[in-house]
């Protein structure tokens, strides 16, 4: 793949960014294929990103029809778009085409939790968005199966706050320091095995949106329920929810690492999406992370990374 030369109007149209990451980075890019399941405003983001990036193709999965609520952070979808009977994925991928006509974009119907394993071997990254904590932890078990190393990630924007998941499996990466340029190799765990470290073994440093997001991911499968299908009404419920997986995790105060003012936030955000947490998701994946995985250049961000409007932090 490396091998392959660019076009003269490749190297014309990225120059920009060859001159950043270097032309090895860009002929890995423009070879590389990604699958996003899930068009939120993050997701859309990342999108816009990878595609002006030059990423070699992208395939979108998401049946969902488009309605109002779907296009208040997400920016592909036009206004004589909304209730027409198509699905997120046709409209975002229609626009996407126009955003730089030399990458291959296409979308897929279909459940990916029901798609072959054969499916993925496709792909050199895989986006998972707006579906159940089963789904992904399904579909991360499918893509570490698979006989090729590939990049998967989970990325939700509740409101305010956002979260991103990485799995890298066995990831070999070159790091340049000011004398020398070192490779190095990092070994990522599982989604499954992320969210199941027993929560005394985490650092004092882990961001309570880690705990908060669990009691909810919690909550939304014993319920059936979708990332967001929750309103400030289940709070009771919730606060019982996080009384239990405190006491199993042997926390005595609850309140502290999982505080109920952050748990109602969430809450009352359901599914909406603050458009600026989303560029802000979105970047960090598109601009960085996913670009990163495909070019071996440069130290990954390791499983979570959190972010809050409310208080900046990161």
């Amino acid at each position: 793949m490396d091998e392959e030369e660019l076009t003269a109007q490749e190297t014309a149209l990225y120059d920009r960014q060859i001159r950043v990451w270097g032309v090895d980075a860009q002929k890995r890019l423009s070879r590389a294929h990604v699958l996003i399941s899930g068009l939120s405003g993050a997701t859309a983001e990342l999108c816009k990103n990878i595609v002006l990036a030059g990423v070699g193709s992208l395939t979108l999965v998401d049946p969902r029809p488009v309605t109002e609520d779907a296009c208040n952070a997400n920016f592909l979808i036009l206004p004589e778009n909304i209730n027409g009977g198509r699905s997120l994925a046709d409209v975002c991928c229609e626009s996407l085409k126009d955003f730089n006509p030399m990458v291959r974009v296409s979308a897929e119907k279909g459940d990916l939790m029901q798609s072959d394993g054969e499916f993925f071997n496709k792909f050199d990254v895989v986006v998972i968005s707006c579906c159940s904590s089963k789904a992904k932890k399904l579909i991360n078990e499918k893509c570490r199966k698979r006989s090729r190393r590939m990049a998967f990630y989970t990325v939700e924007c509740r409101d305010s706050c956002g979260e991103i998941f990485v799995d890298l499996q066995n990831y070999t990466y070159m790091q340049k320091s000011s004398d020398d340029t070192a490779e190095c190799q990092l070994d990522f765990p599982s989604l499954e095995e992320a969210i199941s470290i027993p929560w005394m073994d985490l650092p004092r440093k882990v961001s309570k949106l880690f705990f908060a997001m669990r009691v909810l991911d919690m909550f939304e499968s014993s319920k059936e329920r979708n990332p967001g299908e929750t309103s400030i009404s289940d709070l009771p419920e919730i606060l019982k929810l996080r009384e239990e997986m405190c006491n199993a995790q042997s926390v005595k105060d609850y309140d502290s690492l999982v505080p109920q003012s952050l748990l109602e936030r969430l809450l009352a955000a359901g599914t909406k999406e603050h458009p600026p947490v989303c560029a802000i998701l979105g970047g960090i994946l598109g601009r960085c992370e996913v670009i990163k995985a495909i070019s071996g250049k440069g130290g990954p961000l390791k499983n979570f990374f959190y972010f809050d409007a409310a208080d900046g932090k990161a």
